[in-house]
Protein backbone atom coordinates (compact mmCIF):
# COMPACT_ATOMS: atom_id res chain seq x y z
CA UNK A 1 0.00 0.00 0.00
CA UNK A 2 1.45 3.36 -1.06
CA UNK A 3 1.70 6.38 1.24
CA UNK A 4 -1.14 8.16 -0.57
CA UNK A 5 -3.35 5.09 -0.22
CA UNK A 6 -2.56 4.90 3.50
CA UNK A 7 -3.41 8.59 3.94
CA UNK A 8 -6.67 8.20 2.00
CA UNK A 9 -7.61 5.11 3.98
CA UNK A 10 -6.89 6.86 7.28
CA UNK A 11 -8.93 9.88 6.17
CA UNK A 12 -11.91 7.82 5.04
CA UNK A 13 -11.90 5.63 8.15
CA UNK A 14 -11.60 8.66 10.45
CA UNK A 15 -14.43 10.45 8.61
CA UNK A 16 -16.62 7.35 8.81
CA UNK A 17 -15.96 6.86 12.52
CA UNK A 18 -16.56 10.56 13.20
CA UNK A 19 -19.90 10.55 11.38
CA UNK A 20 -20.96 7.27 12.99
CA UNK A 21 -20.08 8.52 16.47
CA UNK A 22 -22.05 11.75 15.93
CA UNK A 23 -25.12 9.88 14.65
CA UNK A 24 -25.08 7.29 17.43
CA UNK A 25 -24.49 9.94 20.08
CA UNK A 26 -27.43 11.90 18.67
CA UNK A 27 -29.61 8.77 18.89
CA UNK A 28 -28.58 8.19 22.49
CA UNK A 29 -29.51 11.76 23.36
CA UNK A 30 -27.93 14.47 25.50
CA UNK A 31 -27.75 12.46 28.67
CA UNK A 32 -24.04 11.75 28.17
CA UNK A 33 -23.37 15.47 28.39
CA UNK A 34 -25.80 16.74 31.00
CA UNK A 35 -26.97 15.04 34.20
CA UNK A 36 -24.23 12.46 33.82
CA UNK A 37 -24.35 9.49 36.18
CA UNK A 38 -21.52 7.03 36.82
CA UNK A 39 -23.08 4.63 34.32
CA UNK A 40 -23.26 7.35 31.65
CA UNK A 41 -19.64 8.25 32.36
CA UNK A 42 -18.52 4.65 31.74
CA UNK A 43 -20.55 4.47 28.51
CA UNK A 44 -18.98 7.71 27.32
CA UNK A 45 -15.48 6.35 27.96
CA UNK A 46 -16.31 3.14 26.09
CA UNK A 47 -17.64 5.04 23.06
CA UNK A 48 -14.56 7.25 23.03
CA UNK A 49 -12.26 4.23 23.28
CA UNK A 50 -14.05 2.48 20.44
CA UNK A 51 -13.70 5.58 18.25
CA UNK A 52 -9.97 5.79 19.00
CA UNK A 53 -9.48 2.07 18.34
CA UNK A 54 -11.21 2.49 15.01
CA UNK A 55 -8.54 4.92 13.82
CA UNK A 56 -5.73 2.48 14.66
CA UNK A 57 -6.80 0.13 11.91
CA UNK A 58 -3.36 -1.48 11.66
CA UNK A 59 -4.10 -3.37 14.91
CA UNK A 60 -7.91 -3.57 14.68
CA UNK A 61 -9.86 -3.78 11.39
CA UNK A 62 -12.21 -0.80 10.91
CA UNK A 63 -15.19 -3.16 10.67
CA UNK A 64 -14.40 -4.45 14.16
CA UNK A 65 -14.46 -0.91 15.52
CA UNK A 66 -17.75 -0.09 13.76
CA UNK A 67 -19.35 -3.21 15.23
CA UNK A 68 -17.94 -2.32 18.65
CA UNK A 69 -19.40 1.20 18.50
CA UNK A 70 -22.82 -0.04 17.39
CA UNK A 71 -22.82 -2.80 20.03
CA UNK A 72 -22.01 -0.34 22.83
CA UNK A 73 -24.76 2.03 21.73
CA UNK A 74 -27.25 -0.80 21.27
CA UNK A 75 -26.54 -2.13 24.77
CA UNK A 76 -26.86 1.40 26.16
CA UNK A 77 -30.22 1.85 24.40
CA UNK A 78 -31.50 -1.48 25.80
CA UNK A 79 -30.35 -0.63 29.33
CA UNK A 80 -31.88 2.87 29.08
CA UNK A 81 -35.19 1.34 27.97
CA UNK A 82 -35.19 -1.06 30.91
CA UNK A 83 -33.97 1.80 33.09
CA UNK A 84 -37.18 3.71 32.35
CA UNK A 85 -39.40 0.74 33.24
CA UNK A 86 -37.66 -0.68 36.31
CA UNK A 87 -37.18 1.20 39.57
CA UNK A 88 -34.90 -1.55 40.87
CA UNK A 89 -32.65 -1.30 37.83
CA UNK A 90 -32.48 2.49 38.19
CA UNK A 91 -31.36 2.11 41.77
CA UNK A 92 -28.84 -0.55 40.80
CA UNK A 93 -27.30 1.43 37.95
CA UNK A 94 -27.62 5.04 39.07
CA UNK A 95 -27.83 4.50 42.85
CA UNK A 96 -30.27 6.56 44.93
CA UNK A 97 -30.28 10.19 46.03
CA UNK A 98 -28.59 10.48 49.42
CA UNK A 99 -29.83 12.79 52.17
CA UNK A 100 -26.86 14.83 53.43
CA UNK A 101 -28.61 17.42 55.60
CA UNK A 102 -31.97 16.72 57.26
CA UNK A 103 -33.90 19.26 59.34
CA UNK A 104 -30.82 21.45 59.54
CA UNK A 105 -28.55 18.66 60.82
CA UNK A 106 -25.76 16.92 58.89
CA UNK A 107 -26.38 13.20 58.41
CA UNK A 108 -22.81 12.07 59.10
CA UNK A 109 -23.58 8.37 58.54
CA UNK A 110 -24.63 9.07 54.95
CA UNK A 111 -21.56 11.24 54.40
CA UNK A 112 -19.31 8.39 55.54
CA UNK A 113 -21.26 5.96 53.37
CA UNK A 114 -20.58 7.96 50.19
CA UNK A 115 -17.16 9.19 51.39
CA UNK A 116 -18.07 12.86 51.28
CA UNK A 117 -15.92 15.16 53.40
CA UNK A 118 -17.04 18.33 55.15
CA UNK A 119 -14.75 20.35 52.89
CA UNK A 120 -16.45 18.89 49.83
CA UNK A 121 -19.89 19.51 51.33
CA UNK A 122 -19.04 23.14 52.05
CA UNK A 123 -17.73 23.58 48.52
CA UNK A 124 -20.94 22.16 47.04
CA UNK A 125 -23.04 24.39 49.27
CA UNK A 126 -21.07 27.45 48.17
CA UNK A 127 -21.69 26.46 44.55
CA UNK A 128 -25.39 26.68 45.44
CA UNK A 129 -24.81 30.15 47.01
CA UNK A 130 -25.01 28.87 50.61
CA UNK A 131 -22.03 30.02 52.66
CA UNK A 132 -23.44 28.95 56.02
CA UNK A 133 -24.60 25.39 56.77
CA UNK A 134 -26.93 26.86 59.39
CA UNK A 135 -29.02 28.35 56.56
CA UNK A 136 -29.77 24.93 55.07
CA UNK A 137 -32.87 22.90 55.94
CA UNK A 138 -32.24 19.95 53.61
CA UNK A 139 -29.56 18.88 51.15
CA UNK A 140 -29.68 15.87 48.84
CA UNK A 141 -26.81 14.47 46.80
CA UNK A 142 -28.41 13.42 43.51
CA UNK A 143 -27.44 10.40 41.44
CA UNK A 144 -25.57 12.66 38.98
CA UNK A 145 -23.37 14.07 41.77
CA UNK A 146 -25.15 17.42 42.02
CA UNK A 147 -26.25 18.76 45.40
CA UNK A 148 -29.86 19.95 45.68
CA UNK A 149 -30.34 22.39 48.55
CA UNK A 150 -33.47 23.60 50.35
CA UNK A 151 -32.96 26.69 52.53
CA UNK A 152 -34.63 27.17 55.88
CA UNK A 153 -37.97 28.96 55.66
CA UNK A 154 -36.63 32.20 57.14
CA UNK A 155 -33.72 32.19 54.68
CA UNK A 156 -35.79 31.74 51.52
CA UNK A 157 -35.93 34.77 49.20
CA UNK A 158 -39.14 36.80 49.19
CA UNK A 159 -41.44 36.08 46.23
CA UNK A 160 -44.35 38.10 44.79
CA UNK A 161 -46.69 35.41 46.15
CA UNK A 162 -45.47 36.09 49.71
CA UNK A 163 -46.66 39.70 49.51
CA UNK A 164 -49.85 38.91 47.54
CA UNK A 165 -48.65 40.33 44.23
CA UNK A 166 -49.62 38.97 40.84
CA UNK A 167 -46.74 39.70 38.44
CA UNK A 168 -47.32 39.81 34.70
CA UNK A 169 -46.83 36.60 32.79
CA UNK A 170 -43.31 35.98 31.53
CA UNK A 171 -42.57 33.36 28.92
CA UNK A 172 -39.80 32.70 26.47
CA UNK A 173 -38.46 35.45 24.24
CA UNK A 174 -39.25 35.16 20.56
CA UNK A 175 -36.24 35.41 18.27
CA UNK A 176 -37.12 37.73 15.38
CA UNK A 177 -33.77 38.25 13.63
CA UNK A 178 -30.70 36.05 13.85
CA UNK A 179 -27.48 36.62 11.89
CA UNK A 180 -29.10 39.29 9.74
CA UNK A 181 -32.04 37.10 8.68
CA UNK A 182 -35.71 37.41 9.64
CA UNK A 183 -37.30 34.36 11.25
CA UNK A 184 -40.63 34.55 9.47
CA UNK A 185 -42.36 31.86 11.54
CA UNK A 186 -41.63 33.68 14.80
CA UNK A 187 -42.61 37.03 13.33
CA UNK A 188 -45.95 35.59 12.19
CA UNK A 189 -46.45 33.93 15.59
CA UNK A 190 -46.42 37.28 17.40
CA UNK A 191 -48.85 38.68 14.83
CA UNK A 192 -46.43 41.16 13.24
CA UNK A 193 -45.14 41.73 9.72
CA UNK A 194 -41.93 42.93 8.10
CA UNK A 195 -43.22 46.49 7.83
CA UNK A 196 -43.72 46.60 11.61
CA UNK A 197 -40.28 45.11 12.14
CA UNK A 198 -38.52 47.69 9.97
CA UNK A 199 -40.34 50.46 11.81
CA UNK A 200 -39.08 49.09 15.14
CA UNK A 201 -35.53 48.88 13.82
CA UNK A 202 -35.57 52.49 12.63
CA UNK A 203 -36.21 53.50 16.23
CA UNK A 204 -32.88 51.85 17.07
CA UNK A 205 -31.10 53.61 14.22
CA UNK A 206 -31.05 50.51 12.02
CA UNK A 207 -32.10 50.79 8.37
CA UNK A 208 -31.00 47.42 7.02
CA UNK A 209 -31.99 43.96 8.30
CA UNK A 210 -28.53 42.66 7.39
CA UNK A 211 -26.99 45.02 9.98
CA UNK A 212 -28.80 43.25 12.85
CA UNK A 213 -27.01 40.42 14.60
CA UNK A 214 -29.96 39.63 16.87
CA UNK A 215 -33.44 40.98 17.57
CA UNK A 216 -36.15 39.54 19.75
CA UNK A 217 -39.28 40.38 21.74
CA UNK A 218 -40.42 39.17 25.16
CA UNK A 219 -43.98 38.39 26.25
CA UNK A 220 -44.39 41.92 27.63
CA UNK A 221 -43.79 43.40 24.18
CA UNK A 222 -40.30 44.70 24.92
CA UNK A 223 -38.18 44.74 21.78
CA UNK A 224 -34.41 44.13 21.91
CA UNK A 225 -31.87 44.78 19.16
CA UNK A 226 -28.16 44.05 18.96
CA UNK A 227 -26.34 45.25 15.85
CA UNK A 228 -23.22 43.78 14.33
CA UNK A 229 -20.13 45.25 15.96
CA UNK A 230 -18.01 46.67 13.18
CA UNK A 231 -15.21 47.99 15.38
CA UNK A 232 -12.06 45.92 15.68
CA UNK A 233 -11.60 44.60 19.21
CA UNK A 234 -8.56 45.90 21.07
CA UNK A 235 -7.05 44.76 24.35
CA UNK A 236 -9.07 46.01 27.34
CA UNK A 237 -11.96 47.18 25.16
CA UNK A 238 -14.57 45.21 27.12
CA UNK A 239 -12.79 45.30 30.48
CA UNK A 240 -12.63 41.51 30.86
CA UNK A 241 -9.33 40.68 29.20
Amino acid sequence: MTLIQQIMKAFLVTTGIYATTLVLSRILGRKLVSQMTFFDYIVGIMIGSAAVNATTFEDNPPLFAFVMLIAICLLTWIIDTLHMKSIRLRKLIDSEPVLIIEKGLIVDKNMKKIRLTLDELNMMLRENSFFNIADVESAVLEANGQLSVQPKAEKEPLTPYDISLSPAYKGLNRDIIMDGKILDNNLNYIGKNEHWLKKQLIGYGVHEIKDVFYAGMDTSGNFYVSKYQKKEEVAGMHGIE
